[in-house]
C-alpha cells in the first residue's frame, strides 16, 4: 500500500496543467483508473476513466495536505468493493489538485502467490467484505459475521454446504496513513485439506458409510419425491374441482401409475363437468318450463335451451293437435311468427313406430323422414332424434333433434335429454289443464254476462258489446296484455248489479219516477257488493262501481271527479254509453252512430274523461275507414251498415 502511495506523484508530471505527458507503466497496472481533481472541480483523467468516485471530507482534504495519501471505499452489493487512493500532487500548493485513483484489486490482493487450496478475504473495520479470491463461498459472508474478535489476530472456524473451514486473520492499521480504519486479512483453508493426513485414515470407512447413508436418504428423497408431487397435484385438481372448476387438469409425466391416475382423473373431471352444466342446464330449463303456463313459452324454452342439454344442430318440436286427430303442429325456431308453426297430418303407423319406442326413435341418414318433420330438411338437416312426449300413456307430441352429420352424443347426454322431454310433458299436462281452466272461467263469465243481460229483452249482447268496445280503446290508450284480461274481466261483469233491478223498472216505456231512477242507480253499488267476497276480483271492483262516475262529478254512486275515477272506469264509461245510447230502448230507437259520436264528443271533460274522448274518436275513425273499405268492396250489393242494436235499461241516458 505504501508502495501504491509513493508511486502516484512520481508517475505523473505536470498532470496539473491539464495535459500530462508521461504516465509510469507501472500505474496502468495498478490502477484500474486515475484522475486528477483540480481546485474548481474538473476532472483530467490520466489512466482510464472514473465513474461516480467518492467524495474527499474536509477531514479527508486535511489528510492529504499533510503530504499523506486517503484511501476510501465504495461497496456494492453482492460484488467487490471499489477501492481508491487520493493523493495530493503538491501537499504545499492544494491549487494543482488531487490524484484520485481506483485501485486495481488483482494488483493489490495478489492471489496468484497465495498457497494452494487457500483463499483471501479482506474485510474492512465494520467486517464488510471488501475483496474475495474467486474460490471463496457466497457463505463466507455469513459465517464470518462474529467471527473477528478485537485483537489485532486470531483463528476462527466455519461451515459452508457441510464443509468446515480453518481461517486466521490479522489486522493491518492504515488510519495514521491513510486516513482509514484498519483492514482485517483472513486466509481460509479447508480443514479437510489441513488434518488430510490425519483424517484420510479416519474417515476413510466412515466416509464409505456416510455416502452409503446420503445414497439411500438421496434415493428415498427422490422416491418420496416422485410420489408426492403427483398426490399434490391430484389432491389440488381434487380440490378445484370441489370448488366446481371442472375445466381444470392435471398434469402428470411421470410415466408410471400415478400419470395413469392423472389421465382417469382428467377423463373424470371432463365427464363431470358434461354432466353438472347438463344438471345445471336442466334444472334451470326445469323451472323455465314449469313457471310456463301457456304451451308457446313451454315450446321456445326447449327450442331455446334443448342445444345445450344434447349437442345438435337444429331442435323443432312437433304436438298433437287434441282437438284435430291426425294432425300435427311443428314449431320451428327462428322463423317469422307466421312461418313458426307448421301443421300437417301425422299417419297412424308413424304414431305406432312412436309408442313403440318411447324412449328414444334415431332415424339416420338415408332413411325417409317422417312428413312432420320433412320441413328441417330445408335445413341441412340428415340425421334426427325423436324423444316421443306422453301425457296418460298417450303420444302428445315429440322434440326432434337435427343434426346435419352423424349424431355425436353419449348415453349421458341421451338420458339428460330424455328427462327433459318427461319434464316438458308436465309442464304441456299443466298448460293444457291452465288453458281449460281459462276456457271454463270465461265461458262462465260469458254465461254470467249473458244471464244478465237476457233479465231484460232490451239489454241482450250489452255486456259483450261494451265489453270488446272497452277491449278496443284499451288497446288503443296502450294498455298491455295482462291490463286487457282485467278490462275483459270487469266488462263482463260490470252490470252484474242488475240482477237486483226489478224488470218493471228495467223494461218500464216512460220516464223512469225519482224513486225509480234511485233503485236503476243502486245496481252500480249493489255489483261491487256482489263480487267483493270473490278472490281475485278485486282488481276489476273500480269498473263495477264506477263505471257511471263523471269526471265533473254529477255521476253516481260516489260523485267522484276527475282522477279519483279509475282509468278502467272512465274508459267504461265512454263504451258503457256508446251502447246505451246506440240501442233500442222501449221508449225510443236507438241513435245513429254519428249523433252518438257528436254527443260523447261533446260530453268530453265534462261527462268522459278527455283522454278517452280522444282515443275512441280515433278509433271510431278507423272503424269507419275500414268499413268504407269493405263497403268499396262490396259494392254495389251492399252500402255501409249503420251501429243499430239492444242496449241496456240505463234510464239516465233517457
Amino acid at each position: 500500500m505504501r508502495m501504491l502511495a509513493s508511486t502516484i506523484p512520481t508517475g505523473v508530471k505536470d498532470a496539473s496543467s491539464g495535459s500530462p505527458k508521461a504516465v509510469d507503466e507501472n500505474l496502468e497496472q495498478r490502477f484500474a483508473a486515475l484522475e486528477i481533481i483540480t481546485e474548481d472541480g474538473r476532472s483530467i483523467p490520466v489512466v482510464g476513466h472514473i465513474q461516480n468516485p467518492p467524495p474527499l471530507t474536509p477531514a479527508q482534504k486535511q489528510h492529504l495536505l499533510s503530504g499523506k495519501a486517503v484511501v476510501s471505499n465504495v461497496f456494492r452489493p453482492d460484488t467487490d468493493a471499489r477501492v481508491f487512493m487520493s493523493s495530493a500532487l503538491d501537499p504545499q500548493n492544494p491549487m494543482r489538485g488531487i490524484l484520485v485513483g481506483e485501485i486495481n484489486p488483482t494488483y493489490v490482493w495478489n492471489a496468484d502467490m497465495l498457497p494452494p487450496q487457500t483463499e483471501l478475504c479482506v474485510l474492512d473495520e465494520a467486517q464488510r467484505v471488501l475483496s474475495c479470491t474467486p474460490g471463496i463461498p457466497p457463505s463466507f459472508r455469513a459465517a464470518v459475521k462474529g467471527k473477528i474478535t478485537s485483537a489485532s489476530r486470531g483463528q476462527f472456524e466455519w461451515s459452508s454446504e457441510g464443509k468446515e473451514f480453518l481461517a486466521s486473520y490479522w489486522s493491518i492499521p492504515l488510519r495514521y496513513s491513510y486516513f482509514t480504519p484498519g483492514w482485517t486479512v483472513v486466509l481460509s483453508e479447508s480443514k479437510a485439506d489441513v488434518l488430510a493426513p490425519l483424517a484420510k485414515f479416519k474417515a476413510t470407512f466412515p466416509l464409505v458409510v456416510l455416502m452409503a447413508l446420503w445414497v439411500v436418504l438421496l434415493l428415498s428423497i427422490i422416491q418420496i419425491r416422485r410420489s408426492l408431487v403427483p398426490l399434490e397435484k391430484l389432491q389440488e385438481g381434487t380440490r378445484r374441482i370441489a370448488m366446481r372448476d371442472f375445466d381444470s387438469r392435471v398434469t402428470v409425466t411421470s410415466q408410471d401409475e400415478f400419470e395413469e391416475l392423472a389421465t382417469s382423473f382428467n377423463a373424470m373431471a371432463g365427464r363431470l363437468g358434461r354432466q353438472f352444466n347438463a344438471l345445471t342446464t336442466r334444472s334451470e330449463i326445469d323451472r323455465a318450463v314449469l313457471s310456463a303456463l301457456e304451451t308457446e313459452r313451454i315450446v321456445d324454452t326447449v327450442l331455446a335451451r334443448m342445444p345445450e342439454v344434447l349437442p345438435c344442430d337444429f331442435a323443432s318440436v312437433t304436438l298433437l293437435d287434441p282437438e284435430a286427430p291426425g294432425t300435427v303442429q311443428t314449431y320451428i325456431p327462428d322463423l317469422r311468427r307466421g312461418e313458426k308453426r307448421w301443421r300437417m297430418p301425422i299417419r297412424p303407423e308413424e304414431m305406432q313406430k312412436l309408442r313403440d319406442n318411447r324412449e328414444s326413435l334415431l332415424i339416420k341418414v338415408g332413411e325417409e323422414f317422417p312428413q312432420y318433420v320433412a320441413p328441417l330438411t330445408r335445413f341441412g338437416v340428415k340425421s334426427i332424434l325423436l324423444l316421443p312426449i306422453f301425457l296418460e300413456q298417450e303420444l302428445a307430441g315429440i322434440i326432434n333433434v337435427g343434426y346435419r352429420n352423424s349424431p355425436q352424443y353419449s348415453q349421458d347426454d341421451l338420458a339428460q335429454a330424455r328427462q327433459l322431454a318427461d319434464q316438458v310433458a308436465v309442464a304441456l299436462s299443466n298448460a293444457r289443464l291452465i288453458e281449460k281452466l281459462k276456457q271454463f272461467s270465461w265461458g262462465t263469465l260469458t254465461a254470467l254476462a249473458r244471464a244478465i243481460d237476457a233479465k231484460s229483452s232490451w239489454t241482450s249482447g250489452h255486456s259483450e258489446r261494451v265489453t270488446t268496445l272497452a277491449c278496443e280503446l284499451a288497446v288503443e290508450m296502450g294498455y298491455t296484455d295482462k291490463d286487457l284480461d282485467r278490462i275483459e274481466r270487469g266488462g263482463l261483469l260490470h252490470d252484474i248489479g242488475k240482477i237486483g233491478t226489478p224488470v218493471n223498472i228495467l223494461d218500464k216505456p216512460g220516464k223512469l219516477t225519482p224513486e225509480e231512477l234511485k233503485v236503476m242507480r243502486e245496481h252500480a253499488r249493489l255489483g261491487a257488493h256482489i263480487l267483493q267476497p270473490i278472490p281475485g276480483f278485486e282488481e276489476i271492483l273500480p269498473i263495477v262501481l264506477q263505471h257511471h262516475e263523471r269526471v265533473d262529478g254529477s255521476g253516481y254512486p260516489e260523485g267522484l271527479v276527475g282522477e279519483a275515477i279509475s282509468l278502467d272506469a272512465r274508459i267504461f264509461a265512454v263504451a258503457d254509453c256508446f251502447d246505451a245510447l246506440a240501442s233500442d230502448r222501449p221508449y225510443r230507437a236507438g241513435l245513429p252512430r254519428e249523433r252518438v259520436i257528436e254527443m260523447i264528443k261533446e260530453g268530453s271533460g265534462r261527462h268522459f274523461d278527455h283522454k278517452v274522448v280522444e282515443a275512441f274518436l280515433r278509433l271510431m275513425k278507423q272503424k269507419e275507414e275500414r268499413e268504407s273499405e269493405d263497403a268499396m268492396a262490396r259494392a254495389p250489393e251492399s252500402s255501409t251498415p249503420e251501429l243499430r242494436a239492444s242496449g241496456p235499461r240505463d234510464k239516465e241516458f233517457a
